[in-house]
């Protein structure tokens, strides 16, 4: 590692620990050189996770999408923002931990739904609605039948 002090190549490690979540090592440096110390940050290298739109269009995945979703679908109900946020958290850590580069955004949908409908039948309708593209009041009486089900 180079000593942003003065540029010389050869350090020692004073110290290693766990950093953000377990994402990542923290090391603590002493450059051999000028023993000036510095901190550096190890992290795993990961690939951009892609979602392959309904129209074939790919955009990079969004946390921020789904959980604008999410809030709207749970707007006024007694849910806290951080099981909302944990959602978001499990679905990006299963796509990533599954080794996918490309997901289809239905397939984003689905699991958004179904975690919806464990947490919150009034949400998941909410969301069912936007996501389904109800026409009709068949449509949603449909979706509300198989929810009672």
């Amino acid at each position: 590692m180079k000593c942003p002090a003065c540029g010389h190549l050869e350090d020692k490690v004073i110290d290693s620990r766990s950093a953000k979540e377990g994402q990542a090592i923290r090391r603590r440096r002493e450059c051999l050189s000028c023993h000036r110390r510095f901190t550096t940050y190890e992290t795993v290298e990961t690939t951009p996770l892609f979602v392959i739109k309904k129209d074939g269009r790919r955009e990079p995945f969004s946390r921020e999408k789904i959980l604008n979703g999410l809030f709207r679908a749970c707007e006024k109900r007694p849910i806290p923002a951080e099981r909302l946020h944990a959602i978001v958290d499990s679905l990006e850590a299963d796509l990533m931990r599954q080794g996918f580069d490309e997901v289809k955004s239905s397939e984003i949908g689905e699991r958004v739904m179904e975690a919806l409908h464990q947490l919150d039948e009034v949400a998941y309708v909410r969301f069912a609605s936007v996501y389904r593209h109800f026409k009709d009041l068949n449509q949603f009486l449909e979706e509300l039948r198989s929810l009672l089900r």
